[in-house]
């Protein structure tokens, strides 16, 4: 089942790092660059490797077995 992530009033975007933690994907965010720099997050079904990505309304993000959509 895939879970929602809503974005903040105002906000376009987040970062992938950030998304990971917020959703409770990861517990750090030292955990989250191992991850994304090991290349076992998917954005949009494609390997991310960029911590820094910003994440828009409608990316999808999958880590783990766990699907995110971001919502606004």
């Amino acid at each position: 089942m895939m879970e929602e992530f809503r974005l903040r009033e105002g906000e376009d975007h987040i970062k992938l790092g950030q998304l990971l933690k917020a959703c409770n994907m990861v517990y750090s965010g030292a955990e989250a660059k191992t991850v994304i720099n090991e290349g076992l997050v998917k954005v949009n079904d494609e390997v991310c490797e960029l911590r820094g990505k910003k994440i828009r309304k409608n990316d999808v993000v999958i880590f783990d077995e766990k699907e995110v959509r971001v919502v606004q």
